[in-house]
Parts: C-alpha cells; structure tokens; sequence
C-alpha cells in the first residue's frame, strides 16, 4: 500500500463502524474492497487514555447512541485490542487492501508503530497534541494528516513539529477537514483545500464528513490526492458515527466516480486527445471553392469558401491564398489547391 502520484488514494473510513464486533469489522473491509477503495480505516486507542471521565458527548453522539451512558464508557466499547489488530491486518491482506488506523493516543502510536505501519493518520483532534505530533513525527513515516476545527497556522505549527523531529515534507498529506457529523454543505468550504495546497506547498486531500458524495468528488476536481468518507453497513445501526456515515452502494457509486473524475482531469496539456484525432478531419473546414473556377484565374472572396471538407488548406491560410492564380480548374465545392 503507498500513495501514488497522480492515482487518488481513497479511504474507507470504517472508523468505530464495526460496534466492538470483529465480524462487523470484516463486513466492512469486504464492503470496502467491494467498492474499489484503497484501503479501509479503523481507530486505534485506549479510552482512558484518551477520554477524562468526566467528558460530556457531543451534540450528534447523544443522538445516536444510549443517553445515560459517558463518553468514556461509549467508546471504551469500541476499543480494538492488539489480537483485534493483528486479525483485521491479517483479513485486509487475504482481501489485498491496505489497513490503516488512526491513533488517538500515545501508547496506541507505539502499537500501530511495532505492527509495522507504513502510513500513520493524524486524525483532527490531535494537530494541537505537541507530545504526540513529537512522537509521530519521530517515526519518519508517511502521514495523513487530517485538519477538522484548525486554522492555517495551527497546520503549519504541526507540520513544523512534524519536520523538526525527521519526517520529511514531501512525506505529508494535509487532509482539508470539517469536525461536525455531519457537516452542513455550506460549511464544507471546499476551496480551503487550494488554500492549503498554496500556502504550505504540501500534498492536499479531503476528509467528508457531508452527507452524500458529492464534496468528496467535488475535492478530487480541486486537486484532493486522498480522499476519506465514513460508511457503515447500515446507517441505522446504534452507535455514535452511522447516521453520518454512507452505505456500501453509495460507498462504490463514490469510488467509481472519483476514479471516472481523475482520469478526466488527465495531464493539463491541451492538445487533441487520442479518441478526437479522427473527427478533426471532419469538423474543420476547409478552402473550396464557390462555384467554377478556371485555370489561370484569381482566388478571390467571390470564388472561394470555406466548408467542411476532407483535410486541405485551413482557413487560417486564407490570406495567402486570396490573389493567387490557379493552377487548374477547379469545380464548385472542390479543395483548393496552390
């Protein structure tokens, strides 16, 4: 698994989709390699590493999982264990797709590191985490880096953290990124994805947290290298992600129209297309001429088109042409030759 130029990596952001069952979780690296995606994504963390006892839900997670419970009790039942870990990169690599996860905490950095991941995901939270951007950092691996409720010079600061302690610039993916589930389209802010592209020089991608798959294709044409969307089995299910998370049809409607979108947007050089040359013959016109033309007599704007007709002089040339005699007759609508 790497990212490749000019190919969009696409994530499958499982996230904690999977309820705490590992039998969910393989249904959903099935769905994933179902739907053509790169690779699947979980969350790696320990909750009371990650969570104080005494934090409150946010607004959307009260609304999709049971109201007497914590935070910490909500997601300490979404934990992956190490053998959880193990098994799930085991399933991605009998499925041959990439295994990504994001750690949420230090010691869950330290395992993702000794089970030999190649890309580490910073997921938003984290980019004003001065220990563990050290920590990541200090891995020299490639990183994703997503950018929810952060302003430009937070994602600079952690970029420079990022570079001071060996991870190299051209190794950085910048995930442009709105933390609300889901996020309203009119606060997507889409084009924040060419200001971050301009302003730190780094590799650009999007993280959607919109409903439906329009934005997540709309960054692909505003130059997102990596794209990453939730999807669940079931929007219905209980937990605290699914209502705001896609389901495998429209998890491979988005695929497949990322890929058809990223070859459309092919090289940036205008010139004819392989598939076009054979029209050009056809829908350029050409210099005929008008009526009946004798040998001797001059070309003038009385005696000569232009028409479609098989490949002859272009109208381009139609001064040169304009005055010159002919060299034989010529019949109505027949090519002009000089």
């Amino acid at each position: 698994m790497k990212l490749i130029k000019n190919r969009v990596f696409i994530i499958a952001e499982a996230g904690v989709n999977h309820n705490g069952n590992l039998n969910i979780a393989r249904r959903l690296i099935d769905v994933a390699v179902a739907a053509g995606a790169d690779a699947v994504k979980f969350q790696t963390f320990k909750a009371e590493s990650v969570v104080s006892r005494y934090a409150p839900k946010a607004a959307y997670q009260k609304k999709t999982t049971e109201k007497d419970e914590t935070q910490l009790e909500m997601i300490k039942k979404l934990e992956l264990d190490l053998s959880a870990h193990k098994e799930l990169m085991r399933y991605c690599r009998r499925k041959k797709i990439g295994f990504l996860s994001s750690p949420f905490d230090l010691e869950s950095i330290n395992l993702l590191a000794r089970l030999g991941l190649k890309i580490f995901k910073i997921p938003s939270g984290e980019i004003t985490n001065l220990p563990y951007l050290r920590k990541i950092g200090s891995l020299r691996k490639k990183i994703i880096m997503s950018t929810g409720m952060a302003e430009l010079k937070e994602i600079k600061d952690a970029i420079d953290i990022l570079l001071i302690n060996g991870t190299k610039k051209e190794d950085i993916t910048v995930l442009h990124c709105n933390t609300e589930y889901p996020t309203p389209f009119k606060d997507a802010n889409l084009a924040a994805i060419l200001t971050i592209k301009d302003s730190l020089g780094v590799r650009v991608g999007y993280s959607d947290h919109t409903l439906g798959i329009e934005a997540a294709i709309a960054a692909v044409a505003l130059g997102a290298s990596v794209v990453e969307k939730h999807f669940t089995l079931d929007k219905n299910m209980l937990g605290p992600d699914h209502r705001s998370s896609i389901e495998p049809q429209e998890l491979k409607a988005m695929v497949r129209s990322i890929r058809n979108i990223s070859e459309a947007l092919g090289s940036g050089v205008k010139k004819p297309s392989p598939s076009e040359i054979k029209n050009k013959s056809m829908a350029r016109k050409n210099i005929v001429a008008l009526n009946n033309i004798l040998e001797g007599e001059l070309f003038t704007e009385d005696n000569i088109t232009v028409k479609r007709c098989r490949e002859g002089i272009s109208p381009m040339e139609w001064d040169k042409v304009i005055g010159k005699k002919a060299k034989k007759n010529f019949g109505e609508d027949e090519l002009i030759q000089i």
